[in-house]
């Protein structure tokens, strides 16, 4: 580890390549699941989908004694009108990444092409009103958005769950950045995300952010103020979170 340091309630810990960041972080998920299952038979986590969080999701299979049968898996947010089998679909990610990987409980997907939008929202809302988050592993965009709260759309006193929103061109553009769309066009301009009072309801956060990128987003989040117009900053009011960068994103932090 480079660095380990506190901003408000956020513990940041900087490592020298995204390699030994997403060790780190998959060492804190296992400790984080072993220390559930014993308070609950039967654990809930959300999971993010993005190149990003490649290294971390892969360092989790070095721990086979994960009690996956005892988990259900949840994710983050979903383009409107993608189904789970194109490639580019976040439910279909985290079941290539997660659930494919491992003898999940349940995996409940959010469905990209419900012709009933707002009804998918009540839908996978009363799914999170069941089943009380334990974990979240999320990262942050280049906008410092999470899931896809983006800046003008994140409301830190968010009524609803679930909810539809239309996506920023920054957001956008990362999905370019990021090899997922070849142009920005051919990113969707809608998308269903959880909100920020669905994700900060978890007992446990951990937020792996690599990549030059995410540099600016990073030092937003942890020297910026708690503000709306950089919705991850909210981190920094949750009793457990950790923030895990590599060299690269932490560059204007550290």
């Amino acid at each position: 580890m480079l660095k380990e340091f506190r901003v408000d309630c956020l513990n940041v810990r900087v490592y020298e390549n995204r390699c030994e960041m997403g060790k780190a972080a998959a060492k804190q998920f296992y400790q984080a699941v072993k220390t559930k299952l014993k308070e609950k038979e039967v654990i809930n986590i959300i999971f993010a989908a993005a190149p990003s969080q490649n290294d971390f999701l892969s360092s989790i299979k070095e721990y086979g004694d994960i009690e996956w049968d005892k988990i259900n898996v949840f994710h983050m947010d979903e383009y409107v009108g993608l189904s789970i089998t194109e490639k580019q679909s976040f439910a279909g990610y985290v079941k290539k990444m997660v659930v494919d990987n491992f003898n999940i409980n349940e995996f409940y997907p959010i469905n990209g092409v419900n012709a009933d939008v707002d009804g998918e929202c009540e839908r996978y809302a009363k799914l999170l009103e069941e089943n009380k988050i334990d974990i979240v592993c999320c990262g942050i965009g280049e906008n410092g958005h999470l899931a896809f709260n983006d800046p003008g759309v994140a409301d830190f006193s968010d009524k609803k769950l679930v909810k539809v929103i239309e996506l920023d061109e920054v957001c956008r553009n990362q999905q370019v950045h990021d090899g997922c769309f070849a142009t920005i066009d051919d990113v969707p301009k809608n998308a269903i995300t959880l909100t920020i009072p669905a994700l900060m309801s978890a007992d446990e956060i951990i937020c792996v952010v690599p990549c030059e990128t995410k540099a600016e987003a990073v030092f937003n989040v942890v020297k910026g103020d708690i503000s709306e117009g950089c919705p991850a900053s909210i981190l920094k009011t949750h009793k457990n979170a950790r923030l895990y960068c590599d060299a690269l994103s932490a560059k204007k932090i550290v």
